[in-house]
């Protein structure tokens, strides 16, 4: 389910310290996942 989300190598490295600034990040990765998935188109 989340294996979409290693794509993201700083987030499969896990290069942030603090856990604050880590899960920022996968809200990020999931937003933009999110909006891709939405606002895809097929032309």
């Amino acid at each position: 389910m989340f294996g979409w989300l290693k794509e993201n190598r700083r987030i499969g490295t896990r290069y942030d310290k603090l856990a604050k600034s880590f899960a920022a990040m996968v809200t990020l990765a999931c937003s933009l996942r999110c909006m891709r998935q939405y606002f895809s188109y097929k032309a």
